[in-house]
């Protein structure tokens, strides 16, 4: 039996929670027997509301002793609660034969801890830039999860249910894990390197970059030089620039070159077309260009992304 505390922290999602505990309720249902025994913790000793107005009964996690799994799930105000007690008791209960799992804003509270340094880690990608910078000793990868070590870090609800199953069938098995999976009619589970989706709309605000935006998805294959951007809008260069980093915190160029990364990813993972002709279809000319930028942004190279699939 494996023995998981669930920390959850004021105004977690309730969604994300949820993506945490039900697949192990589902695992003991389908395994016919408790192969997880979970008990749910607290920062302090007081109830915990969740987004949604339910609350978690305080069960300080100080009191813990020892777990085999410590799942951390988090939403938002998380600095006010990083408490000194609460980082060490989770420094405490780190030892080498624990996994720590976080969710959604559970890597910031890790990573206050100093529990992510010198992994690599993922957080939800409305943070992921404000991660980065604070965390430097952390490898921060744009991905839906990341297992490294006894360290998994996923980003929202979504990806937390398909870490969760990947931690099923690490414990148990793929057979467990396919029948937690179906449960929930839960078919198709994205790779865990697959970048996270932005919606256009929550990502980009600004009617302008949005414009801009559409002109660089639209030419993928052959980039436009930010100077033929500007003059098709009738803007300058450097209204486009200052545009971009008041909406999406980064310069037209990066977001151009980030939009050419995802469309390489999706080819490289969803098609059988070769490095070369994707290289070329993405506007990187040559295969080791793209392989160079892939590797950058994603973490590994294509062949190795397709080697993993294989």
């Amino acid at each position: 039996m494996t023995k998981t505390v669930v920390l959850v922290l004021q105004q977690s999602n309730t969604l994300t929670l949820a993506a945490a505990v039900d697949p192990l309720r589902a695992a003991n249902r389908q395994a016919g027997s408790e192969v997880f025994d979970w008990q749910f913790a607290t920062p302090e000793p007081h109830d915990v509301t969740l987004t949604s107005g339910l609350c978690v009964p305080a069960a300080p996690l100080h009191r813990v002793s020892s777990c085999d799994i410590l799942i951390v799930v988090a939403g938002f105000d998380l600095q006010p609660q990083s408490s000194p007690q609460l980082m060490a008791s989770l420094r405490r209960l780190a030892n080498p034969n624990t996994l720590l799992a976080a969710m959604d804003g559970g890597p910031w509270v890790l990573a206050n801890a100093g529990l992510l340094d010198g992994h690599t880690a993922t957080t939800h990608w409305e943070d992921m830039e404000d991660f980065a910078s604070t965390f430097p000793d952390v490898n921060c990868l744009n991905a839906r999860y990341v297992a490294s070590g006894n360290r998994w870090t996923s980003g929202g609800a979504a990806p937390a249910l398909d870490m969760m199953l990947h931690l099923i069938q690490t414990r148990y098995g793929t057979s467990l894990a396919t029948r937690v999976a179906a449960s929930f009619i839960h078919t198709s589970q994205p790779a865990p390197t697959d970048p996270q989706l932005r919606h256009p709309e929550a990502a980009i605000r600004s009617p302008l970059v949005k414009r801009v935006h559409e002109l660089m998805e639209a030419n993928l294959e052959t980039p436009l030089p930010l100077t033929e951007i500007a003059a098709r809008l009738g803007q300058r260069p450097r209204t486009l620039q200052q545009q971009f980093r008041k909406a999406l915190g980064k310069t037209a160029k990066s977001h151009y070159l980030s939009l050419r990364l995802t469309e390489a990813h999706r080819l490289v993972t969803q098609s059988e077309r070769s490095l070369h002709e994707i290289a070329l279809s993405t506007g990187f000319g040559a295969q080791s260009s793209l392989s160079r930028a892939y590797k950058r942004h994603h973490g590994k190279s294509p062949t190795a992304i397709r080697q993993h699939r294989a």
